[in-house]
């Protein structure tokens, strides 16, 4: 395989027997770094005949996606992106339609269908809108992936089901193909796939495979000839090699960068001089730095010496200082800003001088509950900078957060994050282990299942549990816990005791965000943190005394009412007997 994905594409649009061209397509091929984190982009767009400024429409709709899919984050899977923008392109289009004529009458409003395919790594992702089509061509058998948003009346009459600029929601089809060499990819409006049969179009593509743009223009002329009266619009696009496993800015790193040698104090170290170890431990060393250049402390860290024949674990070591560059959080820790070329694999980071959450508990072993409710509220909030750019943190722990002399709370270790994007460009090297800490990992993890948002609610509700208690709410048993029948065994420890004074109803905020099963959990982090504070009344009735307790004389009294008239219901029924 090459190191890259690289492709060939031949276009054709015209008017044909119309008076205006009212298709617009168009395809982005990126350099690197973008062709690895975004992957190429190309989309074609179909006007209604209906509609004066349906051209408008489609010209709109297809440049937004271009455009604005390049500009959302890199972190970002590449459904999450494309959807988002063809979203926000759906509702522009909507409101110039509600300011239009088109108001009242749909069918002249900014409205139009969209194909768009995003090639990247070795995967075909498919977006589609409208009654324009997508085929795929492999071995001399087509395929076609879209479906036709069209809507059949009697008489031969129809209409689109679906659109850009119809409706405030927009549905979209979206699908993957895992792609080969040589595979070709068509997109056809309807007054093109109505004229030409599969037969010509594999034909063309045949004749043609070294001149597609020649062969879109046989296939578009073909259609004029059979009689099509509409726009011709065809975009051919051929595979002709694909990336490697290893193809990515993490995966250059690791071939580029040599290994660093053991540093220690007051050693010249490309760039930096080396002031003191900060932490030493399996899976990494940490030292303090000055930047000879700016004068600036930074924290270097730099892999195990253990480890750095483990290719899957160097991946991860790089890939920390990479999400620190793309996370703007003051919950966060950010990653140096680069100022010269490396010549070593280390990851540098602003330092912060501070203590870790582990080391505040041992000393402060009966915190407030206010105090906890500021330290958990901080870490949320860092940890929705990771799940707004669709990552998990995956390894949230005591250790891994630091807080600093005026109180503020940050996460500071990014090395087991699982980004969507990332995942997407190649395949993680394989790894069995379990990359967080096991006290604080989700029982999901020990399952094999999928990780989800919920899984860092788990870890952040364990060392709110933990700040709380000063022990854990499972022990050691989730991570014995191996099958679904375990974890369904597990018992939670209440946190109540005799020794804190914590209100009752904050046990069942704990409990819901550290149950066994995910989606019995919270959705979000925003409503554990809320909970925290303003209990709901579903945790207050649980938490309220019985009324045997609450007031025993009236208990009493009621039971005894209740016995009465038990009593008098016998005896009528037995002089009824009588």
């Amino acid at each position: 395989m090459s190191s890259e994905l690289t492709i060939s594409v031949g276009q054709y649009s015209t008017q044909g027997r119309k008076a205006l061209n009212q298709d617009f397509h168009g395809v982005v091929m990126p350099r690197e770094p973008q062709l690895s984190s975004k992957g190429i982009a190309i989309a074609l767009a179909d006007g209604i005949s209906s509609s004066d400024v349906s051209q408008i429409a489609s010209q709109s709709a297809v440049s937004s996606f271009l455009e604005d899919y390049y500009c959302t984050s890199d972190a970002w899977s590449v459904k999450t992106s494309a959807e988002r923008v063809m979203v926000a392109t759906n509702s522009w289009l909507h409101a110039q339609t509600q300011q239009s004529q088109g108001r009242y009458d749909k069918d002249r409003g900014y409205v139009c269908t969209l194909s768009a395919l995003v090639l990247k790594s070795t995967t075909a992702h498919l977006f589609h809108v409208g009654d324009s089509r997508v085929y795929h061509l492999r071995g001399g058998q087509l395929e076609q992936l879209s479906n036709d948003h069209r809507v059949w009346l009697s008489g031969g009459q129809s209409y689109l089901g679906r659109a850009l600029g119809v409706n405030p929601q927009l549905e979209i089809d979206y699908r993957t193909v895992q792609m080969e060499p040589d595979d070709v990819f068509l997109l056809l409006t309807d007054g093109v796939y109505e004229f030409v049969d599969d037969a010509f179009l594999i034909a063309a593509i045949r004749s043609g495979r070294h001149a597609l743009a020649d062969a879109a223009m046989a296939i578009a002329d073909r259609a004029f000839q059979n009689g099509s009266a509409d726009n011709l619009t065809v975009q051919l696009l051929a595979v002709e090699s694909l990336p490697g496993q290893q193809a990515g800015e993490v995966a250059r790193q690791l071939s580029e960068l040599e290994l660093p040698p053991l540093l220690e104090p007051r050693m010249e170290f490309d760039g930096y001089t080396i002031i003191k170890e900060l932490h030493a431990s399996s899976r990494s060393h940490v030292h303090l730095a000055a930047d000879q250049d700016s004068g600036a402390l930074v924290v270097i860290k730099t892999p195990s010496i253990d480890l750095r024949g483990d290719a899957a674990y160097l991946e991860r070591f790089l890939m920390e200082e990479w999400v620190a560059r793309r996370i703007n959080s003051a919950h966060v820790l950010k990653a140096a800003a680069p100022t010269r070329k490396r010549h070593y694999l280390y990851v540098v980071t602003e330092y912060i001088e501070g203590q870790s959450l582990a080391q505040w508990m041992v000393d402060h072993p009966r915190p407030a509950l206010e105090k906890v409710r500021q330290i958990v509220e901080q870490i949320a909030r860092g940890l929705q900078a990771f799940h707004r750019l669709e990552m998990l943190h995956q390894d949230l722990r005591p250790e891994n957060i630091l807080i600093d002399a005026s109180g503020t709370v940050r996460i500071i270790d990014f090395g087991s994050t699982r980004v969507a994007g990332v995942m997407e460009s190649a395949p993680p090297v394989a790894s069995e282990d379990i990359l967080g800490t096991a006290q604080y990992t989700a029982p999901e993890y020990f399952l094999g299942e999928a990780a989800s948002t919920r899984s860092d609610i788990f870890s952040l509700g364990v060392i709110a549990y933990q700040m709380l208690t000063g022990r854990l709410p499972y022990g050691a048993q989730v991570a014995k816990s191996r099958t679904r029948a375990a974890q369904n065994k597990l018992v939670y420890q209440s946190a109540l005791d005799e020794q804190r004074a914590i209100p009752a109803w904050i046990d069942g905020v704990l409990r819901k965000a550290l149950h066994p099963h995910p989606f019995q959990r919270y959705g979000e982090l925003s409503q554990f943190t809320h909970e925290l504070r303003h209990p709901s009344q579903e945790f207050i009735d649980s938490t309220r005394p019985p009324i045997a307790q609450r007031n025993p004389l009236l208990f009493w009294k009621s039971l005894c009412c209740i016995l009465l008239l038990i009593i008098l219901g016998l005896l009528r029924a037995l002089q009824q007997l009588h």
